[in-house]
Order: C-alpha cells, then sequence, then structure tokens
C-alpha cells in the first residue's frame, strides 16, 4: 500500500490545561482552553482555524468548541471512535483534511473531567444495555464480572505471562520508568514521587495480575494539536513535528478490549497492523527511532507493543526492559518521557502526541539529546492507530 501523505503535514502547536484530579470547570471549558493555547503556540489566531477533530467520546462538540474558542467558520469537522485508540486517528484524519486542501489548520482535542465526572475505571452497566451492537458485545462479558478495562487486560496479562514467561516485575519496569520521567515534569500530576519496583509490588491488586500502580490515572484536563501543511509549518515561530506517518488499524475478529476469541490472545494484531503502515509509509524502522511514547493505560500492553512493533521479537519484550537503564534517558529507547499516562496524566494518549512534538522541539524535560523520530501510539485493546514524527 503506497501513501502520498507522509511528509505532508506537521503539528506546530500544542496546548493544554492543567492535569488534575477536580478541575473545578466544566469538560467544554477544558477543551476551549486547550485549543485556544495550542492555537497561541502556532502563532495563529482561533479566526485561522477551520477544522476540528475529536473523540466521539468527547462530550464537546466541535461547532461547542468553536463558538467556546472564538473560532468561526469551519471546513472540516470529524470525530474517531473507540477511546483511546483514536488519539492519533485524531491527527491522522487532521493531515489528510490539510494535505488535500480540505482545511488549511486544523485542531485535534480532547478534554473530560474522567477523574471528577464520569469514571473511566469504574463499572458502567450501561455500556451493555446499549441499543447497538457494542451493547451487544459487551452482553457477552459484563453479566460474568468483567466489566472494568482492568478486568479485560487482566485476561490477556494473565496469557501473556503464561506464554512467555513474563513477571509481574517485569510490568513494574514501565510504571518505575513513566514514573522517574513524571518526577522531574512539574506538569505531572505525580511530579516529585517517583516509584520503586517494591512499591509497584507492594501496591494492591486491582485485577490479578495487575497491581494498582499496573494501571494509569484517572485524570481532569485537556489536551490540543494544530495542524497544518508541512509548506505552511515552514513559517510557524517553532519547529515543526512533521508527520512522517499515520496509521489506523483494526485487527482481525476485534472487539473493544475483550477480542478473546482469536487463535493468539497473547498480542495486539491490531498495533501490529499500525506498526507495519507506519514503517513503510515513513521508510524508518524501530531501529530509527529516537524515543517511543507508547500507551500506557496498563503496563503489559506497553511491553506487548514493544513487540508488536518491532523493537524485539515476540515474548522478548520481558528481557528488553530488564536491561538497565534501557527505557531511560541515555537508554537503548527512552519511553514515556513526560511520565505516561502512569505518571503525568491519562488524557487518552494526547498528552503523549504532545510531547512526542516537544521532543523534537528540543524542549521536553526529560529532553532525548538530538532526537529526531519519535514514534507515537494510541490506546490498545480496541482499533488503535499510530504516528511517526520526524523533525
Amino acid at each position: 500500500m503506497t501513501s502520498t501523505l507522509s511528509g505532508a503535514a506537521a503539528i506546530v502547536g500544542i496546548g493544554a490545561t492543567d492535569f488534575s484530579k477536580d478541575s473545578g470547570r466544566s469538560e467544554l471549558r477544558l477543551a476551549a482552553e486547550a485549543v485556544r493555547a495550542a492555537v497561541a503556540d502556532a502563532g495563529l489566531s482561533p479566526s485561522d482555524v477551520d477544522g476540528l477533530v475529536s473523540f466521539t467520546m468527547d462530550t464537546n462538540t466541535e461547532i461547542a468548541v468553536a463558538r467556546a474558542a472564538g473560532i468561526g467558520e469551519l471546513t472540516y469537522f470529524s470525530r474517531i471512535h473507540y477511546g483511546g485508540g483514536a488519539a492519533c486517528s485524531t491527527v491522522q484524519q487532521a493531515a489528510m483534511a490539510v494535505a488535500t486542501g480540505v482545511a488549511d489548520v486544523v485542531v485535534a482535542y480532547r478534554a473530560f473531567n474522567e477523574r471528577s465526572g464520569m469514571r473511566f475505571g469504574q463499572v458502567n452497566a450501561g455500556l451493555a444495555a446499549q441499543d447497538n451492537s457494542s451493547g451487544t458485545d459487551n452482553a457477552f462479558s459484563y453479566p460474568h464480572g468483567l466489566s472494568t478495562p482492568a478486568a479485560f487486560v487482566a485476561m490477556v496479562a494473565q496469557r501473556y505471562m503464561h506464554e512467555y514467561g513474563a513477571t509481574s516485575a517485569d510490568f513494574g519496569a514501565v510504571a518505575v520508568v513513566d514514573r522517574k520521567h513524571a518526577a522531574v515534569n512539574p506538569n505531572a500530576f505525580f511530579h516529585g514521587k517517583p516509584i520503586t519496583i517494591d512499591d509497584h509490588q507492594n501496591s494492591r491488586y486491582i485485577a490479578e495480575p495487575l497491581h494498582l500502580l499496573d494501571c494509569c490515572q484517572e485524570s481532569d484536563g485537556g489536551v490540543a494539536l494544530v495542524i497544518v501543511s508541512a509548506e505552511r509549518a515552514k513559517d510557524m515561530p517553532h519547529t515543526p513535528a512533521v508527520i512522517a506517518g499515520a496509521a489506523s488499524g483494526s485487527g482481525t475478529d476485534q472487539y473493544i478490549m475483550t477480542s478473546y476469541y482469536r487463535d493468539d490472545l497473547a498480542g495486539l494484531p491490531e498495533m501490529g497492523l499500525v506498526g507495519r503502515q507506519l514503517w513503510e509509509q515513513s521508510g524508518l524502522g524501530p531501529g530509527d527511532m529516537d524515543a517511543a511514547i507508547l500507551y500506557d493505560h496498563f503496563t503489559p500492553y506497553t511491553l506487548m507493543q514493544l513487540e508488536e512493533l518491532g523493537f524485539c521479537g515476540r515474548g522478548e519484550a520481558k528481557d528488553f526492559v530488564r536491561v538497565p537503564g534501557v527505557l531511560e534517558l541515555g537508554g537503548a529507547l527512552p519511553l514515556n518521557t513526560h511520565g505516561g499516562q502512569l505518571g503525568e496524566a491519562y488524557i487518552h494518549g494526547m498528552n503523549g502526541i504532545a510531547e512526542g512534538v516537544r521532543q523534537l522541539r528540543g524542549d521536553s524535560v526529560n529532553q532525548v539529546d538530538g532526537a529526531a523520530r519519535v514514534v507515537v501510539t494510541a490506546g490498545t485493546g480496541v482499533p488503535t492507530s499510530g504516528l511517526v514524527l520526524t523533525r
């Protein structure tokens, strides 16, 4: 499959609210704040924006955000399904819009009160009662007690451990490095609060084998990204993050978090599909990446992504993460240098894209020397997406 999207668009503005457990303001206000901050960061005015892209799960419609942020006419608006899997797809759609001339300046955004409002980590019986195909899918698992994301992932994690010999401490390696990076990030909720592997192992179980510290936060906040054509990006105030690859993927026999009917339960084939597209589009490979921002809602899926993206072979992520310092600054693959969703905030992966942009600009709080190529992924266990960003 040949793609003409590679190199045609770039992220030129990033904006965010504070990240908290109780924002004290509406989700619409959070969205408008993030959008206006991103537009200002790009050296533009709200009136320059003519496209908006978000998630179907966002409560803020594009037209409401346009009004609240002072944006006028829109020539493009879109929403992506599948929760956190949508993160990089929003950028993909924005890039397609500007590359084809449908819009000139598109903002991708996500905002919610996911801790003080509707908590995604809790049981939501209404999901199994929906009058649609998703309700039917959820009806297979909810009556049996599989009714939270942690419980869904725990099933797959158990199988992964059984097949490949990974341990809880291997999962904990991701949590520890994320919190180490978050500890020096003033914008992270867990700023100044690193953890040890003992802290991880001694934290209570949420759904065995997942400890509390294997599970991402529930956060209030918003993040927005400004996407323009690569040509226009040359005139922007910051070093642009060129979109060298942008891909979405759904695997065979795909469900949302409960793809238990596949022959191979201990993998994430949709991320493998995304990875193959990213490397083909960009002409790069895993060994070319200077850093990785991998969606870390649950630590086992971070290990599985390392395998699906080709950073190591199937079942070898446990050996990869056991190498001292491999995921830290100066290591072979600095991971989630903002602290990830475990350490900074859980904004459905949009804050990870922003960190990829900062790495290429050279102003991350955990800056990788000479960073010029970064891979970013979106939510796993669901249809997902990814980006390769270059300087």
